[in-house]
């Protein structure tokens, strides 16, 4: 049973089988939000998803990174991302047409970054979500 199923901009519905979310500064070493320390963020999160995850391929959204006026410190600018990491298990159908649907699946983790911990559905999932090229990054398994 999935959480919830978004259609991709291709057409394509795929279900969200399990979502983590996590505050994406919780338990943010001394300093501030920056660049460094947002790649970090992403490295570390990315490490994550491909543990939690290690049958699937692993790809991220790149996130939005938000530069509010102020001045920076000696590691740069101040940098946020989105409050809210999110790894999504997503499945679909297979992707290599050779494959029997009744036999196959396709899937892919999917990390990105969102405003609020609410979970993406068909309706209101971002635009860079529903642009992920899911024949491109995707791998069919056999059930």
């Amino acid at each position: 049973m999935s959480l919830t199923g978004v259609v991709l901009s291709s057409g394509r519905p795929v279900e969200l089988r399990e979502l983590r979310l996590s505050s994406t500064y919780g338990g943010l070493p001394d300093g501030y939000p920056c660049r460094p320390v947002n790649d970090l963020r992403v490295t570390d999160l990315l490490a994550t998803a491909r543990r939690a995850f290690p049958l699937s391929p692993v790809h991220l959204v790149p996130p939005a990174r938000e530069r509010p006026d102020q001045y920076a410190g000696a590691l740069g600018p101040v940098e946020l991302l989105p409050p809210v990491a999110c790894v999504g298990a997503f499945r679909s159908a297979p992707v290599d047409p050779a494959h029997d649907p009744d036999l196959y699946r396709s899937s892919l983790t999917v990390v990105w970054f969102q405003p609020t911990p609410h979970v993406p559905t068909a309706c209101d999932a971002d635009v860079a979500l529903r642009g992920i090229p899911w024949e491109e990054l995707a791998e069919d398994y056999a059930l």
